[in-house]
């Protein structure tokens, strides 16, 4: 809140250089800052009196919000890319989508490998899908780190990999 918009009677004020101004009626504070040339701007109004400081307001907006674009700028979103695998694949196919895997890592997003549907009688065989999960890391694990270790839960096997640092 900024300078009429204050509803306290006292307040604590605080100047524009961090100089503690004292125990203030908020008229004369309001008076004060209009006489420097600042805005009147409540920083702490939970306390009692609130602490209220000298300051340009809108300078200080326009610092917050370039603060808040480089901050943007500098934040970087992972994307969590999807493998699928089948319990019977062969040695070829593999080779192909560890290949797709690397770029996806070597673009700096994690991948999620996946074998579905493994049930009925491959069920038995999980432990075989378990195998080929650690094959396939085999081929990319110079690009990459292993987040998550190959799981069975329920019907779908997965594994978490992440690009190296």
């Amino acid at each position: 809140m900024i300078n009429d918009q204050i509803r306290a009677t006292e307040v604590r004020l605080v100047g524009a250089e961090g100089e503690q101004l004292g125990f203030k009626k908020l008229a004369e504070a309001v008076a004060i800052a209009e006489e420097q040339g600042f805005d009147l701007v409540n920083i702490s109004p939970a306390t009692s009196p609130p602490v209220c400081k000298l300051m340009d307001y809108g300078k200080y907006r326009f610092e917050e919000q370039k603060k808040e674009k480089e901050a943007r700028k500098k934040q970087r979103i992972t994307e969590v890319k999807g493998m699928e695998l089948s319990m019977r694949i062969e040695e070829h196919d593999m080779l192909f989508k560890a290949k797709q895997v690397s770029k996806f890592l070597k673009n700096g997003e994690k991948v999620r490998v996946l074998i579905k549907k493994v049930r009925g009688r491959l069920a038995v065989y999980a432990n075989q899908g378990i195998e080929n999960m650690y094959k396939f890391y085999e081929m990319v694990k110079d690009d990459c780190e292993m987040e998550q270790k190959p799981i069975l839960s329920g019907t779908i096997i997965t594994m978490i990999l992440s690009p190296k640092n």
